[in-house]
């Protein structure tokens, strides 16, 4: 039997389908959320503008159960996550924009002032306030540097932990991660 990686219900004979773009297995109830895909087994005698020779057909179909055991693999050890770039940069904290405030308004600046001394326009500065924009790397250091303040929240928080699923078998399915608009 196999999991449905819709639903999560235990199938006999899962169908293969895509929905915007991602290959799933899904159970017979949920064929109808995406476009069934034709085995590459059941249609060997079809050329297509890929293939070679006819054993790139069955080399296709162990390429793709192959890859199935990987995902399989993959998803199991969910505590070893492939680190990426974003692992090492610093998140700019929620408030920032009542840090800057604040601190301007420690030194008795204006916003025109505050903007003449990073040498930035007035309106940035309006903007960064009012949290209607972010501030780039060189602003934001700029910002950091001459209001002594700290808008880097650091790598991660407590809320950036790894998510559970709430499954005691370890495997995710797409079900438990998105939520229907109905």
């Amino acid at each position: 039997m196999v999991q449905c990686e819709m639903c999560g219900a235990e199938t006999s004979s899962p169908k293969t389908i895509k929905v915007e773009g991602a290959k799933l297995d899904v159970c017979s109830n949920c064929t109808s959320f995406g476009t069934e895909v034709k085995q590459p087994g059941s249609s060997s005698s079809t050329s297509t503008k890929y293939s070679t020779s006819s054993g790139s057909g069955s080399g296709s179909g162990s390429a793709s159960s192959g890859s199935g055991g990987t995902g399989g693999r993959s998803s199991g050890s969910s505590g070893s996550r492939r680190r990426d770039m974003f692992d090492d940069m610093d998140e700019i904290v929620t408030d920032y924009d009542d840090r800057i405030r604040r601190a301007r308004e420690g030194k008795d600046l204006s916003q025109s002032d505050l903007a003449n001394e990073l040498n930035e326009k007035a309106s940035l500065i309006r903007k960064l306030e009012r949290g209607d924009t972010l501030p780039s790397d060189s602003v934001q250091q700029k910002l950091e540097n001459f209001l002594d303040i700290s808008l880097s929240g650091g790598g991660g928080t407590a809320d950036d932990t790894d998510w559970d699923g709430g499954k005691s078998s370890g495997s995710y399915t797409l079900g438990d991660v998105v939520k229907r608009k109905d």
